[in-house]
């Protein structure tokens, strides 16, 4: 029976959970940053805040496509692989972007399709 203002309980196998609006209330966005690095994506020179993983300064940089991109957010997909170094001379290294934290010198030289295509408005390719 559903009393009316409230809002039913999830049935899940046999137990009932309740709704609970403080576990879906969403946190924020990027996590705190005092400062903006300085990267470089494909060539090209951007400043992503500190101290976030790099599919969420992928976000920063053009938020509307890449909250729209088919990305798991958990490494399951494999869609935000990118290969990178850490400057000149570094060896380069192939990682999930989503798991990756930015660092300042920074230089993603290649990058998955999906992302390519969400970034497609930021980085001309």
């Amino acid at each position: 029976m559903v009393l009316p203002g409230r809002i039913r309980p999830f049935i899940f196998g046999r137990r009932r959970l309740a709704y609970n609006p403080a576990m879906s209330s969403p946190g924020p966005l990027f996590r705190p940053y005092s400062r903006l690095v300085k990267i470089e994506i494909l060539g090209k020179p951007y400043e992503v805040p500190e101290g976030n993983m790099l599919l969420r300064c992928f976000q920063y940089l053009s938020p509307e496509e890449v909250a729209l991109g088919r990305f798991c957010w958990n490494e399951d997909c494999q869609y935000c692989r990118v290969v990178y170094d850490l400057g000149e001379g570094t060896p380069q290294r192939s990682a999930i972007s989503c798991k990756l934290m930015v660092q300042e010198g920074m230089r993603v030289v290649e990058v998955a399709e999906e992302i390519r295509y969400c970034l497609r408005r930021v980085v001309s390719i």
